[in-house]
């Protein structure tokens, strides 16, 4: 009988191993791209070049790791027993907060939350230089600028993040920026509005990174009527009787397909939609949407005379834009969070406003050196 079960052991065990190479050849493919919301390896080019064939093993093994069959069951329910079960997550990136709460912990997320680290004299010194030379290269040139730092969901929503996190202080690397820059007037710091909605209403997702379009419209409110103190001629924030809030049942978001549940962990999407139609359209790259993650998206409303606009930004703009691009008659977004002087030169804009997430502050270091003197 022993001799049996070690056998039945041995064959199960070549079973298991031989099944997915077996079910590849015979065309099934593992692979959902969709699930685990990222870019999966394709199948590497053979050839007689010398670079495709270097290329060749590291390739294929890239290519069998992300597409051998049965991949996205054994994914999910990897997920699903490490959530479910023990109340983890199965990606190192991804915090399992508390109510159905997820929050993204790597790229500086954890970091950010509990403030462990803040900014030097000098590293500070070097932020404050480097806005004030871009507002100065800005207003001798006729131009207003504006500088914000947009917060990740953690210093929203504390009270739902990983208990396993403490803050070491209540002061943040966003804070020190924030009153470094307090005597120049082109700060524009979004928090204290967004925690004044949030007793009304979630303004993030729970199973995403970003904040939603109720945070979004508060973001983009709060920045509109700062930039109008410099720039009149730009029209006030639509008030909240011109949106309907409307409410989905929408799949897992980011956070939740890094754990390959976005079929499992869905949440209520609360949306903000305005009534009129957008006036603004998308000319570069034609016929994409504003909230796209292009390099560069412009938008140009037609035949109006309204201010131009140069954004920098990140992702956390995205779900702003909409209601941003309502306001000028060109914006340019640009995926950067350093000041390009050649690219607002080129486009000769009203206003320019910079933004950054706040997670990115801690390891993104601002060149100053790089902006002319006025």
């Amino acid at each position: 009988m022993r001799r049996l079960l070690n056998q039945f052991i041995v064959a199960a065990f070549i079973a298991i191993i031989a099944a997915p190479p077996l079910a590849n050849a015979l065309g099934h493919d593992g692979a959902d791209q969709e699930a685990e919301n990222r870019a999966l390896a394709t199948f590497p080019a053979l050839s007689l070049h010398w670079g495709d064939v270097r290329a060749f093993l590291p390739g294929l093994d890239a290519w069998f790791a992300d597409h051998f069959a049965f991949r996205s069951t054994l994914v999910k329910w990897y997920g699903i027993t490490r959530y479910l079960w023990m109340g983890v997550s199965s990606s190192p990136s991804v915090g399992v907060g508390s109510r159905g709460w997820l929050f993204f912990v790597d790229d500086g997320g954890i970091e950010d939350f509990t403030n462990a680290s803040l900014l030097t004299e000098d590293a500070l010194q070097n932020w404050r230089t480097t806005i004030v030379r871009a507002q100065r290269w800005c207003r001798a040139r006729g131009i207003a600028y504006a500088f914000t730092i947009l917060p990740d969901k953690g210093s929203i929503y504390p009270e739902f993040f990983p208990r396993t996190a403490r803050r070491v202080t209540r002061l943040s690397r966003a804070d020190q920026i924030f009153t470094a820059v307090s005597d120049t007037g082109a700060a524009i710091d979004v928090r204290q509005a967004l925690m004044d909605e949030k007793r009304k209403v979630r303004v993030f997702q729970k199973t995403d990174t970003h904040w939603n379009s109720r945070g979004a419209y508060i973001g983009y409110k709060t920045i509109i009527e700062a930039l109008r103190l410099q720039v009149p001629a730009i029209p006030p924030a639509k008030p909240e009787s011109e949106f309907t809030a409307r409410t989905r049942h929408i799949r897992g978001m980011d956070l939740a397909g890094m754990m390959g549940l976005t079929r499992v962990l869905g949440e209520e999407d609360l949306r903000f939609e305005e009534n009129q139609k957008r006036q603004y359209v998308v000319v570069e790259p034609k016929g994409n949407i504003v909230e796209a993650g292009e390099a560069r998206i412009v938008t140009e409303i037609p035949g109006s005379t309204l201010p131009r606009a140069v954004v920098f930004r990140d992702s956390f703009t995205s779900a702003m834009a909409p209601y941003f691009s309502e306001h000028f008659s060109r914006v340019v977004y640009i995926w950067r969070n350093d000041f390009a002087w050649q690219e607002v030169e080129r486009e000769h804009p009203d206003v320019v406003l910079q933004e950054i997430v706040a997670r990115h502050v801690q390891w993104f270091i601002p060149s100053p050196e790089l902006i002319p003197d006025p």
